[in-house]
Formats: C-alpha cells, sequence, structure tokens
C-alpha cells in the first residue's frame, strides 16, 4: 500500500507550520504520519539548508544545492516512507523551486523544470495544501515572529513574485492544489483545510 503525500507551500510568514502540526496530530489517528521539511528532512539536506539560508550565492547555485538537498530527502525518507504505507507531511517541495528560484529569483522555468524531471523522477504530492498570503501581511508577521534569514530579508516585490510563481503552480495542475485563504484566522485556516481533507475522504 502507497501512503499519501501532503505538502504545505507559501511565501515565508503564511502560518504553515502552525497547521502542519495540527494535521500531523490528526492524521496520527488513522496510521503513522511522517512529518517533514525542506529544504531540509536529512542530515545532509539540513546541512545544505545552513548554507541555502545562510550563505552568498548565485541563483544556479542556490537552485542545484536546493535540488541536491531534495534529491537525499526524497531517497532517504519520503519514498521509503510512501513505500511502508505511511503519510507524509512536507513543509515545502518542489512547488517552492519554481515559485522561489522561478518568480522570485527569475530563472529559467525550462531549466527548473528539467531538475524536477531527474530528481523527483515522477513523483508528485497526492495533495498540495497552498496558503496564499499578501506579501505585505506575511512580511508583518515575519516580523512580529523571527529575525530575517537570507530569504526572509528580501523586499515585498520579490514576495508577490513568489506568490505569483505559485499561483502558476496552482493553475497548471488544479487536480493536485487546494488554495487556502491564508489571511484569515488560524480557526478559520483550519477549517478550511478540514474541507478539503473531507472532501478527499481523508
Amino acid at each position: 500500500m502507497t501512503g499519501r503525500f501532503i505538502t504545505f507551500e507559501g511565501i515565508d510568514g503564511a502560518g504553515k507550520s502552525t497547521h502542519i502540526a495540527s494535521l500531523t496530530e490528526r492524521l496520527q489517528k488513522q496510521g503513522e504520519v511522517v512529518s517533514t521539511r525542506e529544504p531540509g528532512g536529512t542530515e545532509l539536506a539540513e546541512i545544505l539548508r545552513d548554507l541555502f539560508l545562510h550563505r552568498a550565492m548565485d541563483d544556479l547555485t542556490e537552485t542545484l544545492l536546493v535540488f541536491a538537498g531534495r534529491r537525499d530527502h526524497l531517497r532517504t525518507v519520503i519514498e521509503p516512507a510512501l513505500r511502508s504505507g505511511k503519510t507524509v507531511l512536507c513543509d515545502r517541495f518542489a512547488d517552492a523551486s519554481f515559485a522561489y528560484q522561478g518568480g522570485g529569483r527569475g530563472m529559467n522555468l525550462e531549466v527548473l523544470g528539467t531538475l524536477e524531471r531527474w530528481v523527483l523522477e515522477g513523483r508528485q504530492p497526492d495533495l498540495t495544501l497552498w496558503f496564499d498570503l499578501p506579501a505585505a501581511q506575511a512580511a508583518a508577521r515575519r516580523a512580529a515572529a523571527r529575525d530575517a534569514d537570507r530569504f526572509e530579508q528580501q523586499d515585498l516585490e520579490f514576495f508577490e513574485r513568489v506568490r505569483g510563481g505559485y499561483a502558476a503552480r496552482a493553475a497548471a495542475a488544479p487536480q493536485r492544489f487546494a488554495r487556502i485563504d491564508a489571511s484569515q484566522s488560524v480557526a478559520e485556516v483550519a477549517a478550511q483545510i478540514e474541507a478539503v481533507m473531507k472532501a478527499r475522504g481523508w
């Protein structure tokens, strides 16, 4: 039996972490759940995450670094868990590269598509919850919560381009994406997620 693969996407400050924790708790009543993240998720990928978030690099290096971590994550954590029937919840996956490196940085989408095919070998999430939020609102949330990393220091225009990158991915795969209005309260966002899960019989 193959498990379910659910990803959480959105710009920094959209509120994904809160809802990953609550959905993990909910789904643990149905079976074993693996909660993980990108960049990161393995010992190697966490080392790459630290470089990715805190060291200066050009856009192609940044893209290759995140896909290298994703390959290790996919092979050593995600695929084994799915093969054993577990549910995998992942804070960001390949859609984030198209949003951040593609939309935000302006990387060539054909290059990203090639890397996606090489690294993922056809693996896509069963469901992607896209936490959609205006860049200004997300920035206000981040400022109140934590110090900014290399990405969070980007301006509002960058994050609006990232948001546009997510919108393009959602439009290209509407059967996989569920847009969540992340501007609402925690309870209202949770209700949206619950409605999506129930609609899929989960």
